[in-house]
């Protein structure tokens, strides 16, 4: 794609017998007609053109042969109000560089008033999500929920001379995994005829991030979109071609899938549905990447005040004893790294006897009186007196057997359909819960002065978080909407409550890497996998998802020493947010040779690669190669908008042998000179960009599971 030098968003409606709403965000055009007493897809376009720039030949989808041609689906007590809306209002507010817009629709069939609400803010991407309002004195079941549902291509294809077979027109590329360690394996797929589901959570495993994009690549566009939900969703694609007519269609469905009710609207209660963010560019999968990260940073995520500054973290868990004495070991070794936040992961409240079961005592969070006899002030202050921030690690939607909070409160857990206790999972759906929840959290921050909240959820509820129960309306919903909704509710509240206090996400690694949880949050665990090859795949594929600053990545522990190089773990780390672990135990001396390459890594990553990395453009280039079994290599680069910076990763993967390998940045400008270094030897050389774009930089790597970082500055 060409370089944008301005932002443009606008929305206008045309009227006469049917209203068009036309959403313009970057060179997006995104158009919903309200005809019929339905509001059904316009069509897209990814050249900037409104789809009537000819007046009288708009280029609109023509809805009338499709079943469903609603941009929306609500199901309430069984039945689905798609249809017989009348028109209510519409309004548009801009506020910080954001336009907002809200279409508010009257239902004849259930006494609701449905909201769209739709997100503008100069990127090619937007955000919609619905509120549902029951104007009633009685309860309301929803009972099927698609957030977004549109025809996203209905054209004839003998317009096209170079013809593309009808199996190969379109693919998919999505995780193609969704089991824990396994996250971010990005694949592209070849969508065949028919109708196609991928599901996250609901009757599947958490650890697949919601994301799909669909490439046309007859049309060369790409179709880039996110479900913002940590429950139960699907994305359903529907590909109808027609070869007999040289014709081809291609629909999709945004739903959150549960039990039935999905929840019950009490009376004259608004609910809000979750987010689905989505765009379409014509180019690369990178340009729909950057366009993604654009929207998410400026519109979707928050950052703490003065911005992500991406402190470096070096961490301890439950594989160390924790004691005092050892926890200042380990404090004193990351100092002396560059660490500037050092984090107490889980087990700091478990007693010293048996500390790998540190899950028992979940729900305690009171530090254990045998590994800090002093108190913890003690390690506060220590820690702070290293010029350190510290972290402290909460699971709080668990309770383990020790806590004596299920002695206690009984009715605090999720339970299955039959009423049986699912686990350790607290139901924070219940006030009461709730409120013990935050004031849990809020007392252990503030007592101990703590600087970051490092929150975990590592009890994964299958059918209990799909449970249903009475919510006082005398019908049976299921739990998980109302459940995750104040689970989003308790962290935007603690953020906004302590507003210096660092956030981190993490579930059982990346079990919930969905934009809805990230919202106040700093950064987040995108895996436990730490192990080469995967690890590589995961650190590819997560930054296609998140922004690379967003991305945690772990230096050293959780088993990564039996695989790779010790330059290959660090250069893992190096292009998202950078987490280190121990190389040596509090026992044993550290490694000088390790020492002064990890001390040199991290100084390259605060002073080069840092400055540029929240604002950074992200470029992969060998993306999907989780799906490909001959892949050799992972190459990431990251660049400054400006285009004077970038660093590159050539990490090679299982079964590569010794060879060089040709790398072509992407994140640099023709028109100057370039310093390139290669970090395995300092050696660089002087280079003119126009080169570095036709030739390319040849990186050596010499075996399996190795890297090369290229570092990359403009003079």
């Amino acid at each position: 794609m060409f370089k944008k030098e301005k932002d443009f968003k606008q929305v206008y409606l045309t009227g006469g017998n049917e209203t068009v709403f036309c959403y313009r965000s970057g060179l997006l055009v995104y158009e919903e007609v309200f005809k019929n007493n339905m509001l059904v897809t316009g069509g897209f376009n990814s050249a900037g053109y409104p789809l009537d720039v000819l007046n009288g030949y708009p280029s609109r989808i023509d809805t009338s042969s499709f079943f469903e041609p609603s941009v929306f689906n609500v199901e309430l007590d069984g039945r689905n109000i798609d249809y017989d809306l009348s028109y209510a209002d519409f309004k548009s507010e801009e506020k910080d560089g954001v336009l907002r817009c809200e279409l508010t629709l009257k239902s004849s069939i259930k006494p609701v008033n449905i909201k769209v609400h739709t997100v503008l803010d100069g990127t090619d991407m937007l955000t919609r999500y619905l509120e549902i309002e029951n104007l009633s004195d009685k309860p309301l079941a929803l009972s099927g929920l698609s957030i977004f549902s549109a025809c996203l291509e209905d054209f004839d294809t003998e317009h096209f001379t170079l013809k593309t077979p009808f199996d190969k027109m379109f693919r998919a590329g999505y995780m193609q995994s969704d089991n824990y360690a396994r996250e971010g394996e990005f694949v592209w797929r070849d969508i065949p005829e028919g109708k196609h589901t991928l599901d996250f959570c609901f009757c599947r495993d958490r650890h697949r991030h919601p994301l799909l994009f669909i490439n046309n690549k007859l049309k060369g566009t790409i179709f880039f979109s996110q479900i913002g939900w940590s429950a139960g969703c699907s994305y359903v694609y529907d590909y109808y071609p027609q070869p007999e007519r040289q014709h081809a269609a291609m629909s999709l469905k945004a739903k959150i899938t549960s039990y039935t009710p999905i929840t019950v609207i009490k009376p004259f209660e608004t609910i809000t549905t979750p987010e689905f963010y989505f765009g379409l560019i014509t180019g690369g999968l990178d340009d729909a990447v950057n366009e993604m990260h654009s929207h998410i940073r400026r519109s979707v995520l928050t950052t703490r005040p003065g911005g992500s500054v991406c402190e470096v973290i070096g961490a301890i868990g439950p594989e160390s004893d924790m004691t005092v004495e050892t926890t200042k070991t380990f404090m004193r070794r990351f100092a002396e790294l560059g660490a500037e936040i050092f984090t107490i992961d889980a087990g700091w409240y478990a007693p010293l006897e048996n500390p790998v079961r540190w899950g028992e005592n979940c729900g305690i969070y009171v530090p254990d009186k045998d590994r800090y006899p002093n108190g913890f002030k003690e390690i506060v202050d220590y820690c702070h007196s290293l010029g350190m921030k510290l972290a402290l690690w909460i699971d709080i939607e668990n309770a383990g057997e020790k806590s004596g909070l299920r002695e206690a409160h009984p009715d605090w857990f999720i339970t299955d359909r039959e009423g049986k206790t699912v686990g350790s999972l607290l139901d924070l759906s219940k006030p009461e819960v709730f409120d013990w929840a935050k004031k849990t959290i809020a007392g252990v921050l503030k007592e101990y002065k703590i600087d970051m909240l490092r929150v975990d959820n590592n009890n994964y509820p299958n059918k209990g978080d799909f449970s249903v129960r009475d919510c006082g309306t005398g019908i049976r919903e299921c739990t998980s909407f109302r459940r995750y909704n104040e689970i989003y509710r308790l962290y935007r509240e603690l953020r906004a409550e302590l507003p210096g206090v660092i956030f981190e996400n993490c579930a059982s690694g990346g079990g919930r890497t969905d934009l809805m949880m990230l919202k106040n949050f700093d950064h987040t665990w995108v895996s436990d996998c730490q192990r080469p090859p995967h690890s590589f795949m995961i650190t590819n594929g997560m930054t296609i998802a998140l922004p690379p600053e967003r991305v945690d990545r772990l230096f050293a522990g959780m088993g990564c020493h039996e695989w790779g190089s010790l330059d290959a773990h660090m250069r893992n780390t190096m292009l998202g947010h950078m987490t280190l672990n121990a190389t040596a135990p509090a026992t044993a001396d550290d490694n000088p040779v390790a020492v002064d390459f990890v001390k040199r890594s991290v100084a390259i990553y605060k002073n080069f690669i840092r400055p540029f990395l929240p604002t950074s453009k992200i470029y992969h280039h060998t993306a999907g190669s989780a799906g490909d079994p001959d892949s050799k290599v992972s190459i990431v680069e990251l660049a400054s908008q400006d285009r004077t910076r970038a660093a590159i990763t050539v990490i090679t993967l299982s079964a590569a042998e010794a060879e060089r390998y040709t790398v072509y940045p992407r994140g640099i400008d023709v028109s100057f000179d370039y310093k390139v270094t290669f970090d395995n030897y300092g050696e660089s050389y002087i280079v003119k960009g126009c080169d570095l774009r036709q030739n390319g930089i040849a990186a050596t790597v010499p075996a399996s599971l190795s890297s090369e970082l290229i570092l990359i500055e403009r003079i």
